[in-house]
């Protein structure tokens, strides 16, 4: 009582002191605004260093967790005014987070990764929230599908089983280079993103050589089977349909845009690849967070609350509405409801349940597991982006630098003190995930042991 007594007679003495300076001019008006909002920070327990945060992100469905945090008024809520801005393309994101053009961005998990690691542009970022998990898919043209698709195992009423490997799409890749003298092309997002390591994976599983990357190849494309090459998201559609490429690995909603345009077929999604894989992050400088720890604190508390909201079934339909307003995702409502509302149209027609195809929040997706970034490292690793030997230690002390669960659990703790989130969400960790085998080949994947996970393969570098 005597908190909120102090409070109202504070509010009540910056009113009068506004009243007052009204007429004195805009100078003494704005310091006079800025006093009001730090009264209202300080009522949720964090003092807010920058209040004014200017974020970007892809036109993906993943960006949702930022859509919905400013829609439902949850940065608001911890004292923050936050512009949302559309980006052109992956580069354009890690190049204006880096410079300070913006506070932070919806970025590709393997971003913020590279630029520690030494792989591209070298900078100290930050990982405070993971915004989502699986969400990709593997779409190739009509052309491709109908080669593959005798092939592929059917089920007793002649549908195909899934998931479809791509041992179907290999002797697709042989007629294309004999018969029709051409190579087999298809895209990926950027050089370090999810979709680049999944297909590449993908691919491999099946004895499909990928291809390398060294310091003299920055393409990838030594010994290729299949030439990978980098397509902005909101372009795949269009660049497979002019048969530039003859698939593609990209996120939603463009691998559902190919069906309703009927130019191409999804033929496996990466929760088939990798069972609930991370995919995009929420990234900040370092620089940033040391000057406005309280700031990066309350972003997260904020991105959290979003990612729970995402996840309770009753929302989806909103959040479809949401996102496809042009300054979010802009794509047709049919086409995200698509994916976000728990089914998945393969070919025409063939749509099927996926009620994890877009997890935001549930099986812990918001915590940044130091495990999840070094299954990363192991993939520049295996296919050459980092191009030396390193110990195993190495893995978990990079990841630990760009990795930082402390602020999410600083967070997550006063979500639970203010009744929004309940403790149990709070997961009991070490930062790393139990081993796993929930991959499309089966391998299995420790983060304690990265060397002999990469040491596993057939395909790819190896390590002692």
């Amino acid at each position: 009582m005597k908190k909120m007594k102090s409070i109202l007679k504070k509010t009540t003495s910056v009113i009068a002191l506004a009243i007052l300076l009204n007429s004195c001019g805009g100078k003494e008006k704005k310091e006079v605004k800025t006093e009001v909002k730090k009264d209202v920070v300080a009522t949720n327990g964090l003092a807010i260093e920058k209040q004014q945060l200017t974020f970007g992100f892809i036109k993906l469905t993943d960006m949702a967790p930022l859509a919905i945090a400013k829609e439902k008024g949850y940065f608001e809520d911890e004292g923050l005014f936050v512009s949302v801005e559309a980006q052109s393309n992956w580069k354009n994101v890690l190049d204006r987070v880096i410079d300070g053009q913006l506070d932070g961005s919806h970025m590709l998990a393997g971003q913020p990764i590279a630029a520690g690691a030494g792989f591209g542009r070298q900078a100290d970022l930050v990982t405070t929230f993971s915004m989502d998990l699986n969400g990709n898919g593997i779409t190739v043209s009509n052309d491709v599908w109908s080669k593959m698709k005798p092939n592929v195992p059917k089920d007793e009423k002649g549908k195909p089983i899934h998931p479809i490997k791509a041992d179907a799409l290999k002797p697709v890749i042989k007629q294309y280079k004999e018969e029709l003298k051409k190579s087999f092309k298809m895209g990926m997002v950027f050089p370090v993103s999810t979709h680049n390591y999944e297909i590449r994976y993908w691919l491999a599983a099946s004895g499909i050589h990928p291809g390398m990357y060294t310091k003299d190849n920055v393409q990838g494309q030594i010994d290729a089977e299949v030439l990978l090459s980098v397509t902005p998201p909101p372009q795949m559609p269009a660049t497979l349909e002019s048969g530039t490429i003859f698939g593609y690995c990209v996120g939603e909603p463009w691998n559902q845009q190919a069906v309703s345009k009927g130019i191409g077929v999804p033929v496996t999604t990466n929760y088939d690849i990798w069972k609930n894989n991370p995919e995009k992050v929420f990234v900040m400088t370092k620089k940033f967070i040391e000057e406005n720890p309280n700031t990066a604190t309350a972003v997260t508390k904020a991105l959290i609350r979003a990612g729970k909201w995402l996840d309770e079934p009753e929302n989806r339909a909103e959040a479809v509405k949401i996102l496809s307003k042009p300054q979010y995702v802009g794509a047709p409502e049919d086409v995200l409801a698509n994916s976000m509302t728990g089914t998945f149209e393969f070919e025409k027609g063939d749509k099927r349940a996926m009620p994890d195809f877009n997890v935001f929040y549930k099986y812990n997706a918001t915590y940044p597991f130091y495990s999840d970034g070094i299954w990363f490292l192991t993939q520049m690793r295996r296919w050459g982006q980092i191009p030396e030997t390193k110990p195993a230690a190495w893995y978990s002390e990079t990841i630990q630098k760009i990795y930082r669960p402390d602020i999410w659990k600083k967070a997550a703790a006063l979500l639970v003190k203010e009744g929004k989130i309940p403790a149990s969400d709070i997961p009991e960790t070490d930062g790393y995930k139990p081993a796993t085998t929930d991959f499309i080949d089966g391998k299995k994947f420790d983060a304690k042991d990265p060397l002999g996970y990469i040491n596993s393969f057939s395909i790819g570098n190896k390590d002692k």
